[in-house]
């Protein structure tokens, strides 16, 4: 017979109490058992030597194990099959000695496999009457049963496991409550998270800054703002500070969502505590507003990251920049450049994707192409976006020659041109009778899209008034 077999006919097995002697006697009186060894004094085991050596102190519970095990694989030799009570004794000698995988291991066995699940009643009531009697080992008794329901999402078995020890007076361990917790928030189930926070407050559990963050946490990714400062500020009254890790979820919550009318309320609520901004609060700060449009504010922030000695990378800066690049204010975004190196920070391709990119679009053609030559000479190449973004914007300021030159540097390096704005190049330079050209940029269409990038410049050609035949030299 099976393991799992063995643990299906648990239910029917015959309960048998450890001797009172047992229990109540001090250690030095309790008589060291003679383990089975042999086939044959295994045959001569009942429910009640079992239940003694597997309770009896004098023995380690790898001990007890060794014969809990023996008696599960050799059910041929023995006429009954270890009982609800075996189990749990041994579990809580696991507990005892601190073993507390080999605890969880074997109390899942019995509470939440299907095969030999156990309702809770049965659970609670065998091991408060009959395996010990240390209020400690029973109250690490169903901390664990918490847990183990609570990995399994045994959910409304979890209520029920807190709700025995609360009206019991058995010890909740807060950090068993913070499991179920995290539990909760990775089901995103945000009102159940909420609701067992409430109750691990009203049960007077002892509330630490990790619980409560983990419950702000999951406010802060439902967009419970607002709730979720007001737990907080619930939780200050009752001398429960949060830690600048909690702070920065909401700080971070509000800023991606752009909700600056919280984020003032918690910044206030930061500043009233005496808590100084890290470096992810800078970063939050200054990424939200530059997102919205709340550049000054942002480049303010930049300043203090400064002034108070925080190492700022290249891409805080790059935030800002490109906050002013997209308002069309360049000059402001030239001027941090420069202020980011002189500080000694080092640019990157994003810093100068940002000034380029937004030179381009103002028209700025020539200031544009000297950042593009800063960057070669710090050694960083040109993209195909940038080479595209160039080329779009000399053609977009009728400097058809630039676009063309930068058009056949850009497949010369092994990039892929854009079709459509190779075509209207081509176009312009046929207009300006610049045919020679103008057959480059079909031979690079043709090898590259046969059919179809010849097809699509001679429609391109023809719409803007051109002689295809011309550029094919035919």
């Amino acid at each position: 017979m099976s393991s799992q077999n063995i643990l299906k006919t648990l239910k029917t097995a015959q309960k048998v109490h450890i001797p009172k002697r047992y229990r109540q006697a001090p250690p030095s009186s309790i008589p060291k058992p003679q383990l089975p060894t042999s086939s044959s004094a295994l045959s001569d085991l009942n429910p009640t030597t079992l239940h003694q050596i597997l309770a009896n102190p004098f023995l380690q519970p790898s001990q007890s194990l060794q014969v809990f095990d023996l008696v599960l694989k050799n059910p041929s030799l023995v006429a009954f099959t270890p009982d609800l009570q075996a189990h749990l004794t041994l579990v809580c000698r696991f507990l005892q000695a601190k073993r507390f995988s080999d605890a969880e291991n074997l109390l899942r066995a019995v509470s939440v496999e299907e095969n030999a699940r156990y309702p809770f009643s049965v659970l609670a009531s065998t091991v408060e009457r009959c395996c010990c009697v240390e209020p400690e080992v029973v109250a690490k008794f169903f901390n664990l049963t918490m847990k183990v329901y609570s990995d399994c999402e045994m959910f409304d078995q979890v209520l029920r496991t807190f709700d025995h020890c609360k009206n019991n007076g058995i010890e909740i361990d807060e950090r068993t409550c913070t499991v179920h917790l995290l539990a909760l928030k990775r089901d995103y189930q945000i009102g159940a998270l909420l609701d067992f926070f409430n109750r691990m407050v009203e049960s007077g559990v002892e509330i630490s800054v990790y619980s409560l963050t983990v419950v702000v946490d999951g406010l802060c990714r439902s967009g419970e703002i607002k709730r979720c400062r007001e737990l907080l500020e619930e939780m200050m009254g009752k001398g429960i500070k949060p830690n600048i890790i909690t702070y920065n979820l909401m700080v971070d919550a509000c800023a991606k969502r752009w909700n600056f009318e919280e984020l003032n309320s918690v910044l206030a609520l930061m500043e009233k505590e005496g808590q100084v901004f890290d470096l992810k609060t800078y970063k939050s700060l200054i990424d939200g507003y530059s997102s919205s449009g709340r550049i000054e504010e942002a480049d303010k922030l930049l300043l203090k990251m400064h002034d108070q000695g925080f190492t700022v990378e290249a891409h805080t800066y790059n935030l800002i920049m490109s906050g002013y690049a997209k308002l069309g204010f360049m000059d402001k975004a030239i001027s941090l450049f420069d202020k980011m190196t002189g500080r000694g920070v080092g640019v990157n391709a994003d810093t100068y994707w940002v000034l380029i990119n937004g030179l381009c679009r103002l028209g700025r053609m020539e200031a544009a192409m000297v950042y593009a030559s800063k960057m070669r000479l710090n050694g960083i190449e040109l993209d195909q976006s940038m080479f595209n973004v160039l080329i779009s914007g000399y053609y977009n300021n009728k400097m058809v020659h630039e676009a063309f030159a930068l058009l056949i540097e850009m497949e010369r390096m092994g990039y892929d041109v854009e079709v459509s704005l190779c075509c209207e190049i081509a176009s312009e330079l046929c207009k300006l009778n610049q045919l020679a050209e103008a057959r480059m940029l079909v031979n690079i269409l043709v090898e590259r899209g046969g059919s179809f990038g010849r097809a699509r410049l001679a429609t391109s050609i023809r719409t803007g008034g051109g002689q295809f035949e011309e550029c094919l030299g035919t």
